[in-house]
């Protein structure tokens, strides 16, 4: 039985321009259900980061709503945490103090001091860095960084995480135990998870669904991709999967040949290439 927690209805949003109304999305509908991992993903400019800061309560849509357990999101909420692709920390805190600033805020009142710091502790060590706890942001690395931005996020307890390009500007090696440690994660709490991605692979590595967006202005859902690769999930046994190879082949198509981004022509680079080409 469907367990619908998260509804985009009719979603649309302009966005107002010298030359009248700019709309980047139109008509975006979407059921998500109760522990479901779902990935945007599409070109950019096709408005992935704009559904996820109207599902943050950060954008109001102009047409539509979105309702979580069958209540409005108007407004940021505890409850729909948001992890960035840049960490966001406070570099004067350390790694203890910027996720408590968090608990703090969502918890006060609730917990006592003492339940405040093993809640803290509890999720630091969830992405692995109790190791660091007095330790401030310029004293650990860019992949360190953003466990503490997760660990961050999942004290607030959301019922929704969203992550924007959370591995986005880590190295692959990096990245590739992030993936793992979130898959960790999220099997560990069954948080709903949404995150936007313009890496196919993580997308199918990840995901339960795979939300395919056209190019805008106006852009939409394109196709939805069930990816149903049995977890857990190794990379490495992946990787020869006849399964995910057509899954990742799938949303490649959708990508490079049924949503070909077109690149404006630049006609100096035009004529730099015209001109190569006549020397040789």
């Amino acid at each position: 039985m469907s367990n619908t927690h998260l509804e985009l209805s009719q979603v649309s949003i302009d966005f107002p321009t010298p030359s009248g109304p700019f709309r980047a999305l139109n008509k975006v509908n979407l059921k998500i259900d109760q522990g479901e991992f779902v990935s945007l993903i599409g070109h950019s400019g096709c408005g992935k980061s704009t559904v996820l800061n109207i599902v943050a309560g950060l954008h109001q849509a102009t047409e539509g709503g979105i309702l979580l357990d069958g209540r409005e999101v108007n407004e940021p909420g505890p409850e729909r945490a948001v992890v960035f692709q840049n960490h966001s920390l406070l570099p004067w805190l350390t790694t203890y103090q910027n996720v408590e600033l968090a608990v703090k805020q969502v918890f006060r009142g609730q917990k006592s001091r003492r339940e405040m710091r093993e809640w803290i502790e509890y999720n630091l060590d969830l992405v692995h860095m109790t190791h660091a706890l007095d330790k401030r942001p310029d004293e650990i690395s860019g992949g360190m960084k953003q466990r503490v931005g997760i660990a961050r996020a999942l004290a607030m307890q959301p019922k929704v995480l969203l992550m924007d390009e959370p591995f986005g500007a880590l190295d692959a090696l990096t990245r590739a135990h992030l993936q793992d440690s979130l898959m960790e994660i999220q099997a560990q709490l069954g948080n709903t998870v949404i995150m936007i991605t313009h890496d196919v692979d993580e997308a199918v590595l990840l995901s339960d669904r795979i939300v395919m967006m056209t190019n805008g202005p106006a852009a939409t859902i394109g196709e939805v991709l069930d990816v149903n690769l049995s977890r857990p999930r190794n990379r490495i046994a992946l990787a020869d999967d006849t399964d995910y190879n057509h899954l990742r082949s799938q949303v490649l198509t959708f990508l490079y040949e049924k949503q070909r981004k077109v690149e404006p022509i630049n006609p100096k680079k035009a004529n730099e290439q015209q001109k190569k080409a006549e020397v040789a």
